[in-house]
C-alpha cells in the first residue's frame, strides 16, 4: 500500500518541516541521500523548515552546518528549543532578569538575546533555571540548578529527548541529565518547551495554509507526538532513533501518517507507506493468533507494514512477531522483528 494515487508525497503539503538529528545529520555529518533530498525540495520550490530539540546551537549556527554540508538554509528555517525557551523566559520576566543555564554557549546566547541575564550559581538569586543538552554540562551544573529550584526559580527544560544520536548509536540526551535533577528534586520542571510540546511544529505551519504542513522526524516520541499533538501530518523515517518494533507498539499520540526508510520517501511513492492500513493488502496479511502477530504472505518489504500496524494497534498490549511465510520471514528479518 502506497501513498494516495501514485503520486509524489511532498506535492501534497505546502511546507517540510523537518528534524534534524536522525533525519538530516547525526551530529556534523549528513545522513546519505539528506543532501540530495532537501536540494530536490529546493529545485522545486518548495518551502522547508527545521524544528530541533538541540539547545547546543543557535538558529544561524544550525543554517551555517546545513550550508557546509551542502543544504543551502537560512536561519529564519530554523525553530530550536533554546530560542523558543529563551523567548517564554522573556515574556514571563522582565528585562534583565537573572536565569541560570545549564546547558552550551548557545543557550546562554539566547537568553542574553532575549534580553535576560545567564548567571552560573543560585546564590546569584535567578527567578528561573533553563536546562538544556550541553557537552560539557556536570555535576556542579546540576546541582546549582536543584539548589535554584529549591528556593523557588521556575524550571524550564527545552526538551526532555532521553537520548540523541550519534555514530555509535544513542547517548544521552536532555532528558537524562534532566533525570538527574528530577531525582534529586522528587519533581519535573515546571515547563518543557521543546517536542513534544507542539510550539515548534505550530510555529513553523503558522507560515502556509491550515494543515499542508509535514513533519519528517525519525523519533516516535518526540517528533512524531509533536506533530499529532500540532494537529499536523506526519513522516517517520527508519534513519535515527525509532524502529519498526518501537513502532508496533506505539500508543495512538505517537503513531505516525506514513512511513519511509529515509527521505526518498517523500518523492517515491513506492518508497512510503501510509499507516494502518487494510489488514490485507500488496499481498501481506496480518493478524493475531494465541497472543502473537501473524505476518502472511508475500509481496513488496516496505508493503508490510500497514498491515503489521493495523494488526499490533487493534490490542492492547504490544505482541511478539512470527512469520507464517518465508517471504514473511525475509522481511521480519529486515525490520528486525524476528522472534523465537
Amino acid at each position: 500500500m502506497t501513498t494516495t494515487g501514485g503520486a509524489r508525497l511532498v506535492d501534497g503539503y505546502a511546507l517540510v518541516v523537518f528534524d534534524l538529528d536522525g533525519v538530516i545529520y547525526l551530529v556534523d555529518r549528513p545522513i546519505p541521500g539528506a543532501v540530495e533530498a532537501v536540494s530536490q525540495l529546493h529545485a522545486d520550490g518548495q518551502a522547508v523548515a527545521y524544528a530541533t530539540n538541540n539547545a547546543s546551537r543557535r538558529s544561524s549556527e544550525v543554517a551555517d552546518l546545513l550550508t557546509g554540508m551542502g543544504i543551502a538554509a537560512r536561519p529564519e528555517e530554523v525553530l530550536t528549543s533554546a530560542a523558543a525557551a529563551a523567548q517564554l523566559l522573556r515574556e514571563r520576566y522582565p528585562e534583565g532578569s537573572q536565569i541560570l543555564v545549564v546547558g552550551a554557549e548557545a543557550l546562554r546566547a539566547e537568553i542574553r538575546a532575549a534580553g535576560l541575564t545567564p548567571v552560573t550559581r543560585a546564590d546569584d538569586g535567578p527567578v528561573a533555571v533553563v536546562q538544556g543538552y550541553g557537552p560539557q554540562v556536570g555535576w556542579t551544573d546540576l546541582a546549582e540548578a536543584a539548589v535554584a529550584v529549591r528556593g523557588g526559580a521556575t524550571w524550564v527544560a527545552t526538551n526532555t529527548d532521553r537520548t540523541l544520536p550519534s555514530g555509535r548509536g544513542p547517548l544521552p540526551g536532555n532528558g537524562a541529565l534532566v533525570a538527574a535533577v528530577r531525582t534529586s528534586l522528587g519533581r519535573g520542571p515546571d515547563v518543557i518547551v521543546g517536542k513534544p510540546a507542539p510550539e515548534l511544529f505550530a510555529a513553523a505551519a503558522r507560515r502556509v495554509p491550515a494543515g499542508r504542513a509535514l513533519v519528517v522526524g525519525d523519533r516516535l516520541d518526540t517528533d512524531i507526538e509533536g506533530a499529532v499533538r500540532a494537529g499536523l501530518d506526519s513522516l517517520l523515517v527508519l534513519t535515527g532513533v525509532s524502529d519498526v518494533a518501537e513502532l508496533l507498539a506505539a500508543p495512538p499520540q505517537r503513531r505516525p501518517t506514513y512511513v519511509s526508510v529515509d527521505l526518498a520517501g517523500l518523492f517515491e511513492p513506492e518508497a512510503v507507506v501510509r499507516v494502518p492500513g487494510p489488514m490485507e493488502a500488496g499481498g501481506w496479511s496480518a493478524a493475531v493468533r494465541d497472543g502473537r502477530l501473524e505476518l502472511s504472505g508475500a509481496g513488496r518489504t516496505l508493503g508490510a507494514l500497514p498491515v503489521l500496524c493495523t494488526a499490533a494497534w487493534s490490542t492492547a498490549q504490544p505482541s511478539p512477531v512470527r512469520a507464517a511465510s518465508s517471504a514473511a520471514e525475509r522481511a521480519l528479518a529486515t525490520f528486525g522483528l524476528l522472534s523465537d
